[in-house]
C-alpha cells in the first residue's frame, strides 16, 4: 500500500487485529462473544466501519453512503450466517454460506467497493471484507474446521513446501510453453527478500487461502466429498485470476492458477490448516515474483 498517512496507519492496524484475534485466540473469542447478548454479538461488527471513517476523512472524501454500507454490510452478513447457524446445525452449508461467499468473492474480484478509498490504500477495502467475512464465520457461525489457526507447527511447513516442490517443475514447465511466465532475476538483499515473503503471506495469501480453503473447500466437502470439493474450489480459484494482468479473459492465467489450487488445497486438507496452504501460496507468488 502507498500513502500510509497515519490515519492510514491506524486503519490498518484496526484492521489486522481481527485477524490476529481469531488468529491466535479463536476459541477464546468465540466463547467470550457467545456470553453477549445476541443483538449486541451480530450489531458489533458495525465497528468495521471505523477505518474507512479514518482514512476518508483525513483524504477528505468522506460519504454517508460509503460509511452506511461499510456500517451494515457486516451486520447483514452476521445476520445471515446466524440464521444459517440455527437452520444449518451439523454445517454441511446453506444458501445463506454460498450467498454471502458469492458476495465475498465478487466484490473483491470486480472491485466493487474500491472507488471508496484513496489510490494507493484500496487494499484496505479487501482487508475490511476479510474482518468481516471472519468475524461472521467464526464468531457467528462457528464454522468448525477452516484451520485459521496462526500458531504455526512444523507440519505446517513440512506439508507447505512439499507441494511446492511437487507444483513447481510442471507449472514451470507449462508456464514457459504457454509465454506466460518469463525467467529474469530479481533479486533484491536478504532482508528485502525475506520481507517480501512475509508480506506476501500476510496481505497476499492469508486472505485468499482463508476464502477458497478455509470456507469455500471446507464447506464443498461436506456436501460433495474431499476431491469434488478440491477440484471445484481450485477452479474457481482460478477463475477469480480472470482479470488479473489483463484487461482481457486471460486464460493462460485462469489455467495456471486453477492447477495451483489443487496443490493449495492439498496443503490445507491434509490437516486441515490454513497456515500450510499459505506457506505454499506464499512461497509460489514469492519465487514467480523473484524468477520469473
Amino acid at each position: 500500500m502507498q500513502n500510509l498517512t497515519p490515519a492510514a496507519i491506524a486503519a490498518l492496524c484496526l484492521e489486522l487485529a481481527p485477524a490476529a484475534f481469531f488468529g491466535f485466540a479463536s476459541e477464546r473469542i468465540e466463547r467470550a462473544l457467545a456470553r453477549w447478548p445476541r443483538a449486541l454479538r451480530v450489531t458489533l461488527p458495525a465497528l468495521f466501519a471505523v477505518p474507512y471513517v479514518l482514512v476518508s476523512l483525513s483524504a477528505h472524501i468522506f460519504r454517508w453512503e460509503w460509511f452506511a454500507l461499510y456500517a451494515l454490510l457486516p451486520v447483514a452478513i452476521s445476520c445471515l450466517l446466524l440464521r444459517a447457524a440455527a437452520a444449518d446445525p451439523n454445517q454441511r452449508g446453506d444458501w445463506r454460506d454460498g450467498f454471502i461467499l458469492l458476495l465475498l468473492g465478487l466484490a473483491v474480484d470486480l472491485r466493487w467497493f474500491e472507488s471508496a478509498w484513496p489510490a494507493g490504500l484500496r487494499a484496505l477495502n479487501e482487508l475490511f471484507l476479510v474482518d468481516a467475512g471472519l468475524y461472521g464465520f467464526l464468531a457467528i457461525r462457528k464454522l468448525s474446521g477452516t484451520g485459521f489457526d496462526f500458531h504455526l507447527k512444523w507440519s505446517d511447513w513440512k506439508t507447505g513446501l512439499r507441494e511446492l516442490f511437487f507444483f513447481a517443475p510442471p507449472v514451470i514447465v507449462l508456464g514457459l510453453a504457454l509465454g506466460f511466465i518469463h525467467p529474469h532475476r530479481n533479486l533484491p538483499g536478504i532482508g528485502s527478500a525475506l520481507l517480501r515473503w512475509v508480506a506476501i503471506f500476510f496481505f497476499t495469501a492469508v486472505p485468499e487461502e482463508l476464502f477458497f480453503r478455509a470456507w469455500v473447500q471446507n464447506l464443498l466437502e461436506r456436501r460433495l466429498g474431499r476431491r469434488a470439493a478440491l477440484i471445484i474450489a481450485s477452479v474457481l480459484f482460478g477463475l477469480s485470476h480472470f482479470n488479473k494482468r489483463s484487461a482481457h479473459f486471460n486464460w493462460r492465467y485462469v489455467l495456471l492458477a486453477t492447477i495451483a489450487g489443487i496443490f493449495y488445497g492439498r496443503a490445507w486438507r491434509e490437516h486441515r490448516r490454513v497456515p500450510a496452504s499459505t506457506i505454499t501460496h506464499a512461497s509460489v507468488d514469492w519465487l514467480w515474483g523473484l524468477w520469473f
